[in-house]
């Protein structure tokens, strides 16, 4: 069973409760996912709620006289895993963020310092 991590907003937002979210196929159980966390992160899981959402209407059309049609993206499944107090995933840590050097801002410098 793949079991993915969701890097948004409200990921980070729930991390600070302990709480992470991921996508789960539409057949996983509760008891399944809290099973393939524990072992693919090795942390202890406390509680797992579970989410379908469903897919959102978009329209299509098959040429440019075909009358055109409604159809629905995939429905997901979102699982929020609770961890023991002291657990972390690794996948959420925030990376450090080195700052990039702006060549062509060094470059004006330079002009206007030989000037």
């Amino acid at each position: 069973m793949l079991v993915r991590p969701i890097q948004t907003e409200k990921a980070y937002r729930e991390e600070t409760k302990r709480a992470y979210m991921f996508i789960v196929p539409t057949s996983a159980s509760k008891q399944a996912v809290a099973k393939q966390v524990s072992e693919q992160y090795n942390v202890t899981v406390t509680s797992v709620r579970v989410v379908l959402r469903k897919g959102k209407a978009t329209k299509f059309s098959r040429g440019r006289h075909a009358y055109p049609g409604t159809t629905y993206r995939q429905d997901k499944k979102i699982a929020y895993v609770t961890l023991k107090e002291g657990d972390k995933i690794k996948v959420f840590d925030e990376e450090p963020v080195e700052e990039a050097t702006d060549k062509k801002a060094d470059k004006k410098a330079d002009k206007k310092g030989d000037k």
